[in-house]
């Protein structure tokens, strides 16, 4: 798509999994792509990995929870590439803890880098894109954003605040020329699922055979979301032809929630 060609996009939790998969569709793309993340060192194998497909990505440390951080990445990004015209707010945890047995600090962590983390980036990012009358915010939220499972209150209702942001802002800057969605996956194949079924596994005593198939039978299609199935919507949702999709929560789950 010609159109994201040359755009600056910008990956929160870019360094694995869906973040590092919807980097690499856009690079493919030919835009100007900046991953973050808090660790280093996942963002050093990422480059590495690119670089080996002979894709370029800008990889620049920041944790989103501190709102002076990102204003620091806001301003390494303009001095390096230009404004981000594409935001994708990717950066997330998702324990899996029973209700009774999670201690404060754990709720109080998944809220603030699932959605204070997705806040302080759409209000650090937006305004260049309001500017420039141009612009893609593209939330990764979860089919957990419209219903729910077992042992992840502090991951569903995070995910559930998310979406309010995206209609929010979707409603909000509709004439701005920016468009805002969530994409919503079920089960996906990545290293923080496969944490998950391991953890789960541990605490109810069933192989991690068991619990996958857990995980698979959520979905008709019985089966794991590819990480590149999110990326190829993200890609969609970033062209030009999109303008008209605002406001929407994009189920990607083999047909696990059907609404």
């Amino acid at each position: 798509m010609k159109d994201l060609e040359g755009k600056v996009v910008l990956v929160t939790g870019g360094g694995q999994g869906i973040g590092r998969a919807i980097a690499f569709a856009f690079a493919l793309q030919g835009s100007r792509v900046v991953i973050s993340g808090r660790r280093k060192e996942i963002l050093d194998a990422a480059v590495e990995e690119f670089r080996r497909d002979d894709l370029q990505v800008l990889a620049l440390a920041c944790d989103i929870t501190q709102k002076n951080q990102v204003e620091a990445l806001d301003r390494q990004i303009q001095g390096q590439l230009g404004p981000v015209q594409i935001l994708v707010n990717n950066a997330g945890m998702a324990p899996a803890v029973s209700f009774l047995s999670m201690e404060d600090k754990l709720w109080e962590e998944v809220l603030k880098v699932n959605l204070n983390g997705t806040y302080n980036c759409c209000k650090v990012f937006l305004p260049a894109m309001v500017a420039a009358r141009w612009g893609r915010i593209i939330n990764i939220a979860s089919i957990v954003a419209k219903v729910s499972y077992s042992h992840i209150s502090a991951y569903a209702s995070s995910k559930h605040a998310v979406l309010g942001l995206t209609r929010s802002l979707a409603v909000e800057f509709a004439r701005s020329g920016v468009t805002v969605n969530a994409i919503c996956p079920g089960y996906v194949d990545t290293e923080l699922t496969r944490e998950n079924i391991r953890l789960m596994a541990e605490k109810t005593g069933k192989s991690a055979e068991d619990v996958l198939g857990r995980f698979k039978a959520t979905s008709p299609q019985n089966r794991l979301i590819s990480p590149d199935e999110i990326a190829h919507l993200a890609i969609a949702l970033a062209c030009d032809r999109a303008r008209g999709i605002t406001g929407q929560a994009i189920n990607v789950d083999g047909g696990a929630v059907l609404a």
